[in-house]
């Protein structure tokens, strides 16, 4: 059986096989766009290209122990799989989760060589290969490509079949999948993957971006800051080099990116990162498809609403306890009539946060925060189908709306990332208090420094939480082990 002192070895095989496929790919990429060289059909079908493989085999003879955690569980005996990408950048991940597996059950651990190639796309970047005059069409017939067949959420959507595959899935999401999504990443945010952190904060404005980059850089000021630096779009800045960044910040390359992000780095990913999704379910989507892959321990949504009870003011929090699905991106993979419940520890660290930030008592702060439920609209101009939108308001007592939260909420739920919303309203469009120019401005600066702080108070709090963070209502009944 294998033990904890062997993981270490395990994960750099794992890392060396990588490698060595890459590098392999990376030669043969070069031989033919100089000499014209095919690769050697015979090699590939040996796997020289692959990605490796992590392979978990679980002893039955053995009764399974009694464990209170949600993740690092076998369900049951047999043989788990999973290809691995970029081993180097899950390293921490998967040495913990591997730790938690060897300590409580009797297993066997190996690495091999998977059945999966690294398409040709994915070593390009830093390879030095000249591929001018080279069409794509032609690297396509010779090299391992992206086909769409062997990309998909099929494991974390409950779609895997044993009848198909005697092998168990090892974790929600296998190489292609995870190399797909790094890709799109860099692209869309503009910032490499390995500055990600683990605790993750989405918004639909760009002042939440103004104010998280100051935070940022009074942070990396303080003697003895926890933070060693602040990566952004175009740039990386660092203790020593803080003058004017701000400025060099906000006039830099973030526009040309589609959901810019900003990652305030700490040792071992627990730092913060802050992605602007901009508005709409859409991006909201798409970024949490594309960051759930990198196993982050949370992620919070926060922005601005429209407040919908009378009794609501400017500038008063919405903690979302329920969610009421109108954005309709998701209605084929997570129907609407499935539940998202609310996380205790999200809520709970939402709400201390909160009173730790405003220094109100708890009565101050149940005046300026309202929990209930955010409804999440696809349509900017639901104001224009008044009486269908009351009717629906009405029905599910909601108290805010938005066209993001619900969308984040619901990927987390999907992908096993606890999450949370605090909103902040911005208007009131059902009882005449619309948010014009000079009303907005006044607002923005008043609410958002304290809105952010609440926010990364909470990322704060939930750090602490550990392991209990991750619950069991995000695990369905057959779940693949790796969190």
């Amino acid at each position: 059986m294998t033990t904890e002192d062997e993981i270490p070895a395990l994960l750099d095989e794992l890392e060396a096989r990588y490698a060595a496929s890459t590098d392999r790919l990376r030669q043969a990429l070069n031989a033919y766009a100089n000499e014209g060289v095919r690769p050697d059909p015979h090699a590939r079908d040996e796997g020289a290209f692959a990605y490796p493989e992590l392979r978990i085999e679980y002893d039955p003879d053995s009764p399974p122990p009694n464990l209170a955690r949600a993740f690092a569980r076998l369900n049951a005996p047999g043989v788990y799989t999973s290809s691995i990408a970029r081993p180097a950048l899950f390293h921490e991940y998967l040495g913990e989760q591997l730790g938690h597996i060897v300590r409580d059950y009797p297993v066997r651990v190996s690495v091999g060589t998977s059945a999966s190639e690294i398409p040709f796309p994915y070593v390009l970047d830093g390879g030095n290969i000249d591929l001018e005059g080279v069409q794509v069409s032609e690297l396509s017939r010779w090299f391992p490509s992206s086909e769409l067949v062997h990309i998909g959420d099929e494991v974390a959507d409950g779609g895997w079949d044993l009848a198909i595959d005697p092998t168990r899935p090892l974790s929600l999401f296998d190489a292609p999948r995870v190399d797909f999504s790094l890709a799109r990443l860099k692209h869309y945010t503009g910032t490499p993957v390995d500055h990600f952190q683990h605790y993750v904060l989405f918004t639909n404005y760009v002042r939440y971006v103004d104010e998280f980059v100051r935070f940022a850089v009074s942070a990396l000021r303080e003697p003895g800051s926890r933070f060693t630096g602040l990566s952004v779009p175009g740039g990386f800045y660092e203790h020593g080099d803080l003058t004017d960044a701000e400025e060099q910040i906000a006039a830099g390359v973030w526009r040309r990116h589609q959901m810019p992000a900003y990652h305030l780095v700490a040792p071992n990913g627990a730092g913060i990162t802050l992605v602007n999704i901009g508005v709409g379910p859409s991006n909201a989507k798409t970024i949490c498809d594309h960051i759930a892959v990198l196993r982050p321990h949370a992620w919070l949504m926060i922005g601005h609403c429209g407040g919908l009870r009378p009794s609501q003011r400017i500038g008063d929090y919405v903690l979302a306890h329920a969610y009421l699905r109108d954005d309709h991106v998701l209605d084929d993979v997570l129907p609407p009539e499935i539940p998202i419940p609310p996380i205790a520890e999200v809520q709970t660290a939402l709400y201390n946060a909160a009173i730790l930030v405003t220094g109100e008592d708890e009565d101050g702060v149940k005046n300026r925060l309202r929990t209930g439920t955010v409804v999440t609209t696809d349509d900017r101009n639901w104001e224009l189908r008044y009486t269908l939108s009351a009717l629906r308001f009405n029905q599910s007592r909601a108290v805010a709306i938005d066209m993001e939260s619900a969308t984040v909420a619901a990927q987390g739920y999907r992908f096993r990332v606890p999450y949370g919303t605090l909103l902040c309203v911005s208007d009131k469009p059902l009882h005449g208090e619309l948010k014009l120019p000079g009303q907005a401005n006044a607002f923005y600066e008043r609410a958002i420094s304290q809105h952010l702080r609440i926010a990364i108070e909470t990322l704060h709090l939930l750090k602490e939480e550990g392991d209990g963070l991750h619950s069991r209502k995000l695990r369905s009944f057959d779940e693949p082990p790796l969190r």
